[in-house]
């Protein structure tokens, strides 16, 4: 579902539109912020990208949807105006290009580094601090970093940095290995 969110070219347009209106109203933290709720429930809510994605519901459903969900979740005017203005414009399952777009544009400006980590099961506390301090050792400052849980991995983790995949997960060892002895 992470994979969903890779800045597209028009979610790079909006998604810089959107950029330099929220920095004009000194408003960038608190639309990162909706952002990134948004994402989230993206990721947990089918319903959600049904309604943005789906062909078949009118682009005014879509605005009328997205706003309302805006409103419900109390994100900020800038951020509500935006997803209304992707949906009137047909552009509503653009929107995983223009948050991925976003959050490049905000770490670009801000020099945040993110990072997402990907396991089988949760970390502890102790193991995210552990990925932290192994990523700030690589990269020379300290990431912000976002957890998510997929089990198909079956062990190890999966870290992306920027456009960059590290993977040590035992699913693809296993992978692998079944490539190399098809191989042999």
């Amino acid at each position: 579902m992470a994979e969903d969110f890779r800045s597209t070219e028009v979610g790079e347009r909006y998604a810089q539109a959107l950029f330099d209106l929220a920095n004009e109203n000194k408003r960038l933290d608190a639309v990162r912020d909706d952002l990134r709720s948004l994402k989230a429930a993206w990721i947990e809510s089918a319903d959600l990208r049904r309604l943005a994605t789906s062909p078949v519901i009118p682009v005014e459903d879509q605005q009328k949807g997205l706003e309302a969900i805006a409103d419900k979740a109390q994100f900020d005017r800038t951020t509500k105006n935006f997803l209304g203005l992707m949906a009137a414009n047909g552009r509503a399952a653009d929107l995983t290009g223009a948050m991925a777009a976003f959050e490049a544009l905000y770490a670009r400006h801000t020099g945040v580094v993110s990072a997402e980590v990907v396991s089988a099961k949760p970390l502890a506390a102790k193991q995210i601090s552990a990925v932290k301090a192994a990523l700030k050792g690589a990269l020379g400052r300290d990431p912000e970093l976002t957890a998510r849980v997929d089990p198909a991995l079956l062990g190890g983790l999966k870290v992306k940095v920027g456009s960059k995949l590290y993977d040590a997960s035992l699913k693809t060892k296993l992978d692998q290995m079944k490539f190399a002895l098809r191989r042999a």
